[in-house]
């Protein structure tokens, strides 16, 4: 019989629900269980928690979801795996073991180190680093630095006999992808493998986002209060199936699949990661049935000699006002009073020998206001939102003093301040670079008993395969029957700092050639707001019958230092989902 690694996710981000950990320990019969805490964003709040106190630093959500399920964990003999050390990976540890010790539970838990170089802050501002997009020099005072770790170190802590691996930074399919390497004796050249095994931790590496969360189709599910939580069951070579505990909410389909395959990568055909370069793009998803969809076909390729870092700086400081505006017109009562507002703290600004915002955002929720056009009628209750930045705190509390007289200095209609009168936040940018493998030192951590963990090295890979971009909008087929692109496919988008991608995947292979005719580069950029054509690039998975389009620069550096209604790009698929697409009378007719 061969041997089967059932893996399970419990949480796809820092806040994820309290639900997901005992309903897959109970239903769910996994080896290991995962979870998901950390992003660029997250790195950056916790390194200014652990400034305020060293017993801060960590995800505190993962003491609360396993704290409570240790002697279950310890009885079903399911191990587990987190990033949840964020920057002070032994508080996390020493919080977990003081429940255990309480629980007379008896753990072996090791963390995985290396991934914080804050400490070598100095060193690194000798190496002349450029950021990956712009080239721009590494600014000198970061709040946080941390590479993205591979799956060895996690391998490692496994082979000593860690019932729990706490990490910090790591890739997120980099959970996964560990244990399958220690389960399967994987070797570190063995590149399809190490690929299969990223894929199946990509595909559940954000919860409940493979199993009907966030999908196309939302409305087909009608129990999202107990939507249950993605399990791989992973074999030897690499091949596995994508399910859920039975008997909970959601779905496990083709569609859900293909949607999470695309989320938040660029090429498909080179997925850089630590450990390997992935190509996806003859990855076969097949529905078996019953909530059960068969993976297979991921290839891969020797991993670069560098590791990916991102850190974390402040750049000022942000303040967001939001005033309910009501009655007619009010669209363009809420235009005039945000441009109002504008103006007043300018006049005001140069009075007191105060510069300029660094920038502005104005946008109206209920006019459309995502996409480029405006609807300048639109409802008659709407949000005005007014995001601003500056170098100084001073000039956003005066931003923030003005912000009430516009219920009785302009324009009528005024319901409510949402929130008050606006706070005021640091403005934290995101910096990424690249940095050789040589300076970084990975170690497992069992009780101050350090063990280093060796890298497999290559020479520099160049022999990957140069995905071609997808040929759109050849044809320009002007049929006289359209539908709109959510009738023929399914789509999902979602961020990589700056970037956001889009996948676009057709119901059926008979749809591809009329979406690819009609979805050109021009007809994206027009649709979108703050899209040009030059950014967008597009590549095909002729497996899936999908496409990947990556749109770049487009979120106002996207996280915690954009002031966009939708600073990840979390609704750009929805949007494009309303786009005609040009088709034939025979498909006109088959969908309809």
């Amino acid at each position: 019989m061969n041997k089967k690694i059932r893996i399970g996710c419990a949480s796809g981000f820092w806040g994820d629900t309290d639900i997901a950990a005992p309903q897959i320990i109970e239903k769910g019969n996994v080896d290991y269980l995962v979870f998901d805490y950390l992003s660029e964003v997250t790195m950056s709040i916790l390194s200014g928690a652990k400034l305020k106190s060293s017993k801060y630093g960590y995800a505190k959500d993962f003491i609360n979801h396993v704290g409570p399920l240790l002697k279950k964990i310890k009885q079903n003999k399911i191990k587990v795996i987190s990033n949840a050390g964020g920057v002070n990976l032994d508080a996390c540890k020493n919080a977990l073991n003081d429940i255990a010790k309480k629980e007379n539970i008896n753990l072996k838990i090791i963390t995985v180190e290396g991934d914080d170089l804050f400490g070598i802050q100095k060193d690194l501002q000798k190496m002349s680093i450029k950021e990956i997009d712009s080239e721009k020099p590494l600014p000198e005072h970061l709040l946080s630095i941390n590479a993205y770790l591979g799956a060895p170190g996690i391998k490692r802590a496994l082979d000593k006999g860690a019932d729990i691996v706490i990490t910090g930074r790591c890739v997120d399919s980099a959970l996964a992808l560990g244990p399958l390497m220690y389960e399967f004796n994987w070797k570190e050249d063995e590149y399809d493998l190490l690929a299969s095994g990223s894929l199946a931790g990509h595909i559940i590496e954000c919860g409940a986002q493979s199993t009907g969360g966030n999908f196309t189709d939302w409305e087909i599910i009608d129990n999202f209060e107990d939507i249950g939580f993605p399990i791989v069951e992973v074999e030897e070579n690499g091949e596995f199936i994508v399910t859920k505990p039975e008997g909970t909410g959601g779905i496990v389909n083709f569609g859900t699949i293909s949607e999470q395959l695309l989320y938040e990568i660029g090429d498909p055909g080179a997925y850089i990661l630590p450990d390997v370069i992935c190509d996806f793009t003859h990855v076969n998803i097949n529905n078996l049935g019953n909530d059960v969809v068969h993976v297979s076909g991921a290839k891969g390729y020797p991993a670069t000699t560098s590791y990916k870092v991102s850190a974390t700086y402040h750049d000022g400081f942000k303040s967001i006002a939001t005033l309910v505006v009501g009655g007619q017109k009010a669209v363009k009562k809420a235009y005039s009073i945000g441009n109002s507002i504008l103006k007043r703290t300018d006049i005001i600004f140069k009075k007191n020998n105060i510069t300029d915002y660094k920038k502005v955002n104005l946008s109206v929720i209920g006019s459309d206001d995502i996409e480029d056009a405006k609807n300048t009628n639109g409802s008659n209750e709407v949000v005005m939102r007014l995001a601003v930045a500056h170098e100084k705190k001073e000039a956003l509390h005066i931003f923030s003093r003005e912000i009430a007289q516009a219920a009785t200095g302009m324009a009528p209609g005024v319901i409510n301040y949402l929130g008050g009168r606006p706070s005021i936040a640091p403005l934290i940018k995101l910096y990424s670079f690249l940095i050789d493998k040589k300076h970084i030192r990975c170690v497992i951590n069992l009780d101050e008993n350090k063990d280093e963990v060796l890298i497999h090295s290559t020479e520099q890979n160049d022999n990957y395969p140069i995905s071609k971009y997808a040929t759109l909008g050849l044809n320009s087929s002007n049929f006289s029957c359209e539908l709109p692109l959510i009738k023929l496919a399914y789509a999902r988008s979602g961020d990589k700092g700056n970037h956001v991608n889009i996948g676009v995947i057709a119901r059926k292979s008979s749809y591809l050639p009329f979406i690819k005719d009609s979805l050109s580069i021009n007809r994206i950029a027009s649709h979108l707001k703050n899209i040009s054509k030059k950014s967008i690039l597009c590549w095909e998975l002729p497996k899936i019958n999908g496409l990947n389009f990556l749109l770049k620069n487009c979120l106002d550096g996207g996280g915690m230092s954009s002031l966009f209604l939708d600073p990840q790009g979390k609704a750009y698929a929805q949007n494009l989902l309303d786009i005609k697409i040009s088709v034939p009378d025979s498909i006109y007719n088959e969908v309809i």
